[in-house]
C-alpha cells in the first residue's frame, strides 16, 4: 500500500466486516459471470498457488494491506462499451467519480490486457480485472501520480512485514526496490513484494527495465501472474483462484470482484493525478508496523513543552507509572527456520529435443547444517537464459513442498524450439540459503531413419525434367519425426558427397540451377516432398543425397537417359503383275 498509509482514517475492524456483508449483497444482484454466478463458488487453489504456511510468501503481494472501499451501491448504467480512450468528460453516470481512472494508469491496464490476449490468448483476460486489483492495492496509483512514462512520482510502499500483524518476509533485495534490508515490502502500484517481482516482474514499456513502480510494468507482470497455471479467467472458479492467489483472503477477493463488476458497467478516462483516493484499510482496528514515510525520520529531541522525552508536561505532574515489561515469547523454529542450504536429490542429465518433455525432473532436497532433511519447506524453480522452455503449464517459475525425505520436485520440464542452455535454480521460499543450479540442454530435432516413400524409379530425359515429387519420410526411434531439418544434396558418387557439376538440378526462386537445398524441415507427419527435379543434357545414372540433424540419410538414384526411339516397321511388299503375263 501506498506511503502514505499512515495518515488515513482508521474506523475499527468492524469496517471490513460491512465491506464483506455489502459485498455479498451487490454480488447476489449480479449477473452471471460474476462471484454470484449459479453454482460456482471460490475453489481451492493448485498446491504450487498457495502458501501452505500462511506467510504469504507465494502470493504477488505477500498478503498485505489492501482497501477495502467499495464502489458506490447505486452503480452506473451498464454501458456497451466502457471508453478506453485519454478522454477527460463524465460519463454522466452515478458513482462517475469512482468510475473515473487517471488516463496513463488506464492506458497501462488495457496494454497489458491486449498483450496477454496475444500471448495467451486462453487466458481471457478482462483489464477491468487489472483496473480492479489496482484500484484495491493502490488506488491506481494513488490517483495516478505518475509521470508521462508510467513509474510514480514516488515508491509505494507497503509497511514491513515482520510478522506483525502481516505475515513474516525477511528481506530478500537488501533493499533494492523496497528500502529495507530487514524485511520486504509490497512495492508499486500493483503491490508486489522483491520476491515475487524477482521472477514476475515484466518490461511492459519497453525501455529495458522491469521496474515495479512503473504502471505499465506492474500491469503486465500481473496479468502473467493471474494468468499462471492455464487458467481461463472467463471461468468463475478460475478467476477466483487466480485473485487468492494474488492476495489470499476471502474479503479482498469480494472487494476485488466488486470493483471488476463495477468497471465493467462503467470506466472512463481522468487526468492523471485527479483519481480518488480510498480512505479505508484491510488492517483498520489492528496494530501493524508503522508505515513508511518519504521523508527521514525523526531524531529524539526535546518535546513542545521544553521537558525531556518522557517527562511530565508540566513541573509537578505526576509520572506516568512503567508498566511491567512482558517477557517477548520464543516463536517456534519453522521448517524454513531450519534449513541450512539446498542439495541436489537425484536430478541427473537434463536434456531434450527441441518440443520435447524433459525426460528427467529437477529434485532437490532440503538439509539442516548437520544434512538432516527438512519436510514441509516450501522451494522455488526459476528457469533463466535466452531460452523459450518451460514447466508444464508454460510458466517459467514453479513452487513445491518438501516431502518426508526433504525432497521436492519441480513440475516436468518442456522445451522449446530454441536450442542450446539455460538454467533451473532451486531457492527456499522466505529464507536467504545457498540454493542449486542445474544446466540444461535443448538439441535440435534430429532423427535416426529415413525412407523414400513410393519405390518407382526416377528417370528422365536430358533436358526435361522429372514425373512427380521426391517424398521421404523421418523418424525417431520409432516415432514421426517432426519439424526435423534436412539438406538434399546432387552428389557425384556414393563414396563423394561434393556436389555434382552436372546432371539433375533443382531451380531456385530466380530460375537458377540449385543442385544442393538447404533450410528443408519435415512436417506435422514427419514427411519431406522435394521439389521438382530437372535433367541437363548429360544422360547417365546420378545420386540424390537427403540427410537430416540426427545423421539420418538415404540415397536415391535418378536415371537421366534418352528415350529409345520407337522401330519403324518394314514396308509390307505389295504384290505387281506377273512379268509372264501377256504383254
Amino acid at each position: 500500500m501506498a506511503a502514505h498509509f499512515g495518515s488515513r482514517l482508521r474506523k475499527g475492524a468492524a469496517n471490513t466486516a460491512v465491506a464483506a456483508v455489502a459485498v455479498a449483497a451487490m454480488a447476489a444482484s449480479q449477473a452471471p459471470g460474476t462471484a454470484a454466478e449459479s453454482g460456482r463458488g471460490v475453489d481451492s487453489q493448485s498446491a504450487s498457488d498457495t502458501d501452505a504456511h500462511g506467510t504469504g510468501e507465494d502470493s504477488a503481494t505477500g498478503n498485505s494491506l489492501y482497501y477495502t472501499d467499495l464502489p458506490p451501491l447505486n452503480s452506473p448504467v451498464e454501458s456497451s462499451a466502457p471508453s478506453a480512450g485519454p478522454t477527460t468528460g463524465t460519463s454522466g453516470t452515478t458513482g462517475d467519480s469512482e468510475s473515473g481512472i487517471p488516463a496513463t494508469v488506464l492506458d497501462a491496464y488495457q496494454k497489458a490486457a491486449a498483450e496477454i490476449r496475444q500471448s495467451k490468448p486462453g487466458c481471457n483476460l478482462p483489464w477491468e480485472l487489472l483496473a480492479a486489483i489496482g484500484k484495491v492495492e493502490s488506488g491506481h496509483a494513488s490517483g495516478g501520480r505518475v509521470d508521462a512514462e508510467g513509474t510514480t512520482y514516488s515508491k509505494i510502499l507497503g509497511p514491513a512485514l515482520d510478522g506483525n500483524g502481516f505475515a513474516l518476509i525477511k528481506d530478500t533485495d537488501n533493499g533494492l526496490y523496497d528500502g529495507d534490508s530487514t524485511y520486504d515490502r509490497a512495492v508499486g502500484p500493483m503491490q508486489f513484494i522483491p520476491s515475487t517481482w524477482a521472477w514476475a516482474g515484466r518490461d511492459g514499456n519497453g525501455d529495458g527495465v522491469k521496474d515495479p513502480n512503473n504502471v505499465y510494468d506492474a500491469a503486465l507482470a500481473a496479468g502473467h501472474y493471474l494468468c499462471r497455471f492455464d487458467r481461463d479467467l472467463s471461468v468463475q472458479s478460475d478467476m477466483n483462484a487466480a485473485v487468492l492467489g494474488y492476495n489470499n483472503s476471502q474479503a479482498y477477493l469480494s472487494t476485488v470482484l466488486s470493483w471488476y463488476d463495477y468497471y465493467r458497467k462503467d470506466a472512463h478516462s481522468i487526468p492523471d493525478g485527479t483519481g480518488t483516493l480510498p480512505s479505508h484499510r484491510s488492517d483498520e482496528g489492528s496494530t501493524p508496523s508503522p508505515a513508511p514515510t518519504s521523508g527521514p525520520a525523526k531524531k529524539p529531541g526535546k518535546s513542545p513543552s521544553g521537558n525531556k522525552p518522557g517527562s511530565g508536561s508540566s513541573p509537578g505532574a505526576d509520572p506516568t507509572p512503567s508498566q511491567p515489561s512482558r517477557p517477548t515469547p520464543t516463536p517456534t523454529p519453522t521448517p524454513t527456520d531450519t534449513v541450512d542450504h539446498l542439495t541436489d536429490g537425484g536430478t541427473g542429465e537434463l536434456s531434450a529435443m527441441a518440443g520435447d518433455t524433459f525426460g528427467r525432473k529437477v529434485v532437490v532436497k532440503a538439509v539442516t547444517e548437520t544434512g538432516k532433511a527438512v519436510p514441509g519447506v516450501r522451494v522455488r524453480f526459476l528457469i533463466s537464459g535466452d531460452t523459450d522452455a518451460a514447466f508444464s503449464g508454460g510458466e517459467i517459475v514453479a513452487t513445491a513442498v518438501t516431502d518426508s525425505t526433504g525432497k521436492a520436485t519441480a513440475p516436468a520440464l518442456v522445451a522449446g524450439e530454441k536450442t542450446g542452455y539455460f538454467q533451473v535454480r532451486a531457492l527456499v521460499v522466505g529464507r536467504t540459503v545457498s540454493g542449486v543450479d542445474y544446466p540444461a540442454t535443448v538439441t535440435e530435432r534430429r532423427a535416426d531413419t529415413l525412407v523414400r516413400v513410393g519405390d518407382a524409379p526416377p528417370a528422365c530425359v536430358p533436358g526435361g525434367e522429372f514425373a512427380g515429387q521426391i517424398v521421404v519420410k523421418a523418424t525417431y526411434q520409432g516415432a514421426v519425426a517432426d519439424g526435423v531439418a534436412a539438406t538434399a544434396t546432387l552428389v557425384k558418387a556414393a563414396d563423394n558427397p561434393s556436389e555434382a557439376g552436372s546432371g539433375p538440378y533443382f531451380k531456385d526462386a530466380a530460375g537458377n540451377v540449385v543442385r544442393t537445398l538447404t533450410g528443408l524441415r519435415t512436417d506435422a507427419g514427419g514427411l519431406l516432398s522435394l521439389p521438382k527435379l530437372y535433367a541437363d543434357d548429360t544422360a547417365g545414372t546420378f545420386l540424390l543425397r537427403i540427410t537430416t540433424a540426427g545423421g539420418a540419410t538415404v540415397t536415391v538414384e535418378l536415371q537421366v537417359e534418352a528415350a529409345t526411339p520407337s522401330p519403324t516397321p518394314s514396308p509390307t511388299p505389295s504384290s505387281s503383275p506377273s512379268s509372264d503375263g501377256a504383254s
